[in-house]
C-alpha cells in the first residue's frame, strides 16, 4: 500500500493574511494542518506553532518509543494514537504559554486536525472544526466532530444542518488549541483499503464547498494533488471567504521496485 498526498494553502479572496498552516512529511506519513485564529492576535503564529510542535514531537517519539506520552493515554486506542493525541496537547501548552508570556498574542489560538498511518491503519486526531473526510466506494464520511457551537446545537437538536450552515454563529468554537491551558483532544482510527481517499481541510473549504462538490472531486480528480488544486479553486469561486488549505491522501497500489521486478524475472526466467 503506497500513500500519495497532494496538499495546498491560499490566502482566498477576502483575507489578508493566511493564518492556515500545514506540514505533510511523505517519510514518516503523517499529515498536519492547522486554522490559526485571532487575527490581530497573530493566530498564523499560533497554527505554526501547532504545527511544528505536532511534527516535532511525533517525529521525537518514532525515533525513541521511549518518548514521554504527555496527559492521559487511552486504552481504547494505539500508541500511535495516543502519541498523535499527546504532541496536540504539547502543542496547545505551547501555544497557550506563547500568548500568556506576549500581550501582542493574548487571545491567539488554532485548530488543528491530523492523521497519522502506519501500515494500513491511520490513527486521526483534532480539535476544533477542521474536518477529517474519509471517500470509499464513491462515499463521503466525515470522520470528525466539529467543536462548534453550531454543532453543538445540531447534535442536539437545536439547529437543523441547513440553520447551521446559515448562522453567523459557525467561527464560535467550543474548543481549540491554546485558548485555555489544557484542552480535550478527539482521536479515531481507520483501517485503509487501496482506492480510499482521504481529505483534511479547514474550514475554508467546507464552508464554500458542499459535500457532494467535495466527494465529486476527489472521485474525478488523477491524481492527490490535481484534487487538492481544484478544491482551493473550487473554494474561491465560492467566495473564498476565508483562508483555505486542504492535504489530500490517496491509498494506492504499492508500486513495484527495480529489485521486486528482478526477482519476478529471476522466478520465471530460471
Amino acid at each position: 500500500m503506497h500513500i500519495q498526498a497532494g496538499a495546498r494553502t491560499d490566502l482566498g479572496r477576502v483575507r489578508k493574511n493566511n493564518e492556515d498552516c500545514y506540514s505533510v512529511d511523505d517519510g514518516l506519513q503523517l499529515y498536519i494542518l492547522s486554522d490559526g485564529m485571532g487575527g490581530e492576535a497573530h493566530g498564523e503564529v499560533a497554527s505554526q506553532l501547532a504545527v511544528q510542535m505536532v511534527l516535532t514531537h511525533c517525529r521525537q517519539s518514532a525515533n525513541s518509543r521511549s518518548t514521554p506520552i504527555f496527559g492521559e493515554s487511552s486504552p481504547d486506542v494505539s500508541e500511535r494514537t495516543n502519541r498523535l493525541a499527546s504532541a496536540i496537547r504539547l502543542a496547545n501548552r505551547k501555544v497557550f504559554e506563547t500568548a500568556a508570556s506576549d500581550a501582542g498574542h493574548k487571545g491567539m489560538g488554532a485548530t488543528v486536525v491530523a492523521a497519522w498511518v502506519e501500515g494500513q491503519r491511520m490513527s486521526v486526531a483534532h480539535v476544533g472544526d477542521s474536518r477529517a473526510y474519509l471517500l470509499r466506494a464513491g462515499t463521503l464520511d466525515q470522520l470528525t466532530a466539529d467543536h462548534s457551537l453550531v454543532a453543538e446545537k445540531v447534535r442536539v437538536g437545536i439547529l437543523t444542518p441547513q440553520e447551521a450552515d446559515a448562522s453567523e454563529m459557525q467561527s464560535v468554537l467550543t474548543r481549540a488549541v491554546g485558548t485555555n491551558a489544557a484542552v480535550e483532544v478527539d482521536t479515531d482510527e481507520q483501517m485503509l483499503l487501496v482506492g480510499d481517499c482521504v481529505l483534511l481541510c479547514s474550514d475554508g473549504l467546507t464552508r464554500m464547498v458542499t459535500d457532494p462538490e467535495i466527494a465529486s472531486t476527489l472521485l474525478t480528480s488523477s491524481s492527490a494533488q490535481e484534487a487538492a488544486d481544484r478544491l482551493v479553486e473550487l473554494a474561491n469561486e465560492g467566495g473564498g471567504m476565508d483562508n483555505v488549505s486542504v492535504i489530500v491522501l490517496r491509498v494506492l497500489e504499492k508500486s513495484e521496485g527495480f529489485f521486486d521486478r528482478l526477482k519476478i524475472w529471476k522466478k520465471y526466467s530460471g
